[in-house]
C-alpha cells in the first residue's frame, strides 16, 4: 500500500520522494510531500496538502480502498473499505512482506574486522546491523551482494606474522583459530612496547609484501586463513554470512591501488611532501589525507579507495557499515571519491556496545570474545527454557536455547538506532516478558500454540471490531517497514515493529476469545491469529533470529 501511494504522489507531482511516513494515532499512513514542495511551488504547505487531496482523493478512494485528507500540511491516509480484508488475504500465504524484483544492484560490506584475534562484542553491533540491512534489502526485492573485505597486508597482519616467527607460536591446532592468532597478538605487542626498536622489523616485513615477496605473502596467508576460518564459525553462530571475501591485498597486486594512486598525484588538490596526501580542506577536513608513506608503500585508505571504485563499477547502491571510530576516515573516503568523479558510498555510523565490565581491546587482549557472548547467551538460555518447560527432552531444550540465545543477543543491538551507544544487558535481552527477542519469539510461538489447539477452521477475512481492525493495520504496514528501512538505512525500525506486533497480539488475544468463539467469529479470528503467526515469521527471519513454534 505504501508502495501505491508513493508510486502515484510521485507520478502526480514528478518528485523521486513521495515523502512518506508511519500516520501514528492520527492514520494509517502520512506524507510529507507538501514541505518539499512549498519552495518550488512558493504556496503554504497546507495549501498544496489541501490541492493534492483534491486532485488525487477519487483515486485513492476508488482504487485503494484509501481515504486521503489534509490535515494542514500533512496529507492523511486512512484505510477503509475491503483493505483489512486484502490484507489478511496476502498475510496468511508464505513470504509475505517480500516486495517486487528490483534491478539497482547493491553491495554491503560488514563486519570486516582485522584478522588478528577473535570478533569480541565490539564488532558484533556490525556483523548484526549489516546482516539485518542485508535480509532487508532481499525481502525488498534487491539484487545483493554481502562483501567482507580482508585486511590480509596491513600493520596488524604484519605483527602477527612477526609474532608467530618470533615467538614460533604453532596456530595449526590446538584450539579455534581467531582465539590462537589473539594470544601471538598480544604478546607480540608486549614485546613491541618493550623495545620500540623492534617496529623496524614490522615496517620491512611491510615493505616485503607490498613488493611481492611470494615467501613474505605465504607467511601473512597462513594466520590470516586461520583466523578467517574461526569467524566463520562465529558469524554462523550469530545467524550471519557474507557471499564473498574480498581481499586487501588483491588490489594491490592487480595495479588497481597504484593506478588510483598515480590519479590522486596528478590531482591539483594533491600534496607531495615525502608521503603523498591530499587537501581535503574544501570539504572541512583539518587533516591531509595521507594515501602513501615516505618509504613508497600505501596506507590502508589508498587500497580502500581501490576497492571502492571496483565496487563502484559492478554496483550501483554501495553501502558500508562502519563504526564510529572510523567516521574520519569513512568521510574522507567519500570526499575523495566525490574528487575523483566515482560512486560515494553510503556509510552507517555506528556507535560501540559494551558489556557492564567495560570497553575492550585486541592489542592489550581485555576483550569478551564474541564466542563467549554466545555460550554464556545459551548457558542462560538453557536454564530459562528448563524451568519454563521442564517436560521437554535435552536435546529439544538445548535447540531452543541456541535460538532463544541468538534472539536475544541479535534482537538486544538491533533494536537500538545505531547513532546510540549501548550496554548489553543480559536480563533484559533475556526476558521472555519483555521487550526482547524472546519475547516477540515467545508471541510466535503463542499463535502456533493457538492454532494447533484449534485444528481446522475456515480463512475468514471480514473483520470486525477495533481490537482486530488495530492488529490487520499493524499487520499491514510489515511491506512499508521494510520499504523504510531499505531507503533510509535504519534497522532498529523493523526491531520496533517486530515489538510493536507482538505488543498488539498479546492485547489482542487476552481481550478477544478466539478458541471459545464460535462460527464466523472464530473463524475471523483464527485467521488473524495465523496471518500475525506468519508475520511474526517474516519479520523474525528478517532479522536473523528464529521464529520459534514452542517454547
Amino acid at each position: 500500500m505504501c508502495e501505491r501511494i508513493s508510486q502515484i504522489l510521485k507520478e502526480y507531482t514528478a518528485r523521486d520522494d513521495a515523502l512518506i511516513v508511519h500516520g501514528g494515532d492520527h492514520a494509517d499512513l502520512a506524507s510529507t510531500i507538501a514541505f518539499a514542495l512549498a519552495k518550488e511551488k512558493k504556496k503554504s504547505p497546507a495549501a498544496i496538502a489541501q490541492e493534492i487531496v483534491a486532485a488525487l482523493s477519487d483515486r485513492f478512494r476508488i482504487d485503494l480502498n484509501v481515504r486521503a485528507e489534509a490535515t494542514g500540511p500533512y496529507i492523511n491516509f486512512h484505510f477503509e473499505g475491503n483493505y483489512c480484508a486484502d490484507v489478511l488475504a496476502r498475510a496468511v500465504k508464505p513470504g509475505y512482506g517480500s516486495l517486487d524484483s528490483k534491478t539497482e544492484r547493491i553491495v554491503l560490506e560488514h563486519t570486516s574486522a582485522n584478522p588478528n584475534g577473535p570478533l569480541h562484542v565490539g564488532h558484533i553491533r556490525n556483523t548484526i546491523l549489516g546482516d539485518t540491512l542485508a535480509r532487508c534489502f532481499r525481502k525488498a526485492g534487491y539484487p545483493l551482494e554481502v562483501q567482507y573485505y580482508v585486511n590480509d597486508m596491513g600493520r596488524q597482519i604484519a605483527i602477527v606474522a612477526w609474532g608467530i616467527e618470533t615467538q614460533g607460536a604453532d596456530i595449526s591446532t590446538g584450539g579455534k583459530g581467531d582465539h590462537l592468532i589473539a594470544q601471538v597478538y598480544v604478546e607480540a605487542n608486549k614485546r613491541l612496547e618493550a623495545d620500540p626498536s623492534l617496529n623496524a622489523e614490522i615496517d620491512s616485513l611491510m615493505q616485503q609484501v607490498e613488493a611481492g615477496d611470494t615467501s613474505i605473502i605465504q607467511r601473512f596467508k597462513v594466520p590470516v586463513k586461520r583466523c578467517l576460518d574461526g569467524f566463520k564459525e562465529t558469524l554462523i553462530g550469530l545467524h550471519a554470512q557474507h557471499d564473498r571475501f574480498v581481499y586487501e591485498s588483491d588490489f594491490v597486486r592487480n595495479g588497481d591501488t597504484g593506478k588510483v594512486l598515480s590519479r590522486i598525484g596528478h590531482m591539483p588538490e594533491a600534496v607531495h611532501e615525502e608521503t603523498l596526501a591530499l587537501d581535503l580542506s574544501a570539504f572541512g577536513f583539518e587533516k591531509k589525507y595521507i594515501l602513501r608513506r615516505s618509504d613508497g608503500t600505501s596506507v590502508y585508505a589508498a587500497r580502500d579507495l581501490a576497492f571502492h571504485i571496483w565496487k563502484g563499477h559492478n554496483f550501483d547502491r554501495v553501502i558500508d557499515i562502519l563504526g564510529a571510530d572510523h567516521k574520519l576516515i569513512g568521510r574522507q573516503l567519500q570526499a575523495t571519491m566525490e574528487l575523483l568523479g566515482e560512486r560515494v558510498p553510503e556509510i552507517v555510523f555506528f556507535e560501540f556496545v559494551s558489556l557492564p565490565e567495560g570497553s575492550m581491546s585486541t592489542r592489550r587482549g581485555t576483550f569478551v570474545s564474541a564466542d563467549e557472548l554466545l555460550e554464556e547467551a545459551r548457558s542462560r538460555a538453557l536454564e530459562e527454557v528448563t524451568t519454563r518447560r521442564p517436560e521437554l527432552d535435552e536435546e529439544t531444550r538445548l535447540t531452543i536455547a541456541k535460538g532463544v540465545a541468538a534472539a536475544a543477543i541479535r534482537y538486544d543491538i538491533v533494536k537500538t538506532i545505531p547513532e546510540k551507544s549501548t550496554v548489553f544487558n543480559w536480563k533484559e535481552a533475556l526476558d521472555f516478558e519483555k521487550q526482547s527477542g524472546p519475547y516477540i519469539q515467545y508471541a510466535h510461538a503463542r499463535a502456533c500454540s493457538i492454532l494447533d489447539k484449534a485444528g481446522t477452521f475456515s480463512y475468514c477475512y471480514d473483520i470486525e471490531g477495533e481490537g482486530e481492525v488495530i492488529l490487520a493495520k499493524h499487520i499491514a504496514r510489515f511491506p512499508q517497514v521494510i520499504t523504510q528501512v531499505v531507503d533510509e538505512l535504519k534497522p532498529h525500525l523493523l526491531a520496533i515493529y517486530a515489538r510493536e506486533l507482538a505488543d498488539i497480539f498479546g492485547s489482542f488475544y487476552h481481550a478477544e476469545p478466539v478458541l471459545k468463539a464460535q462460527g464466523s467469529v472464530r473463524d475471523r479470528r483464527l485467521t488473524l491469529v495465523d496471518a500475525t503467526r506468519n508475520t511474526l515469521q517474516e519479520a523474525l527471519e528478517t532479522l536473523g533470529i528464529d521464529a520459534l513454534r514452542a517454547m
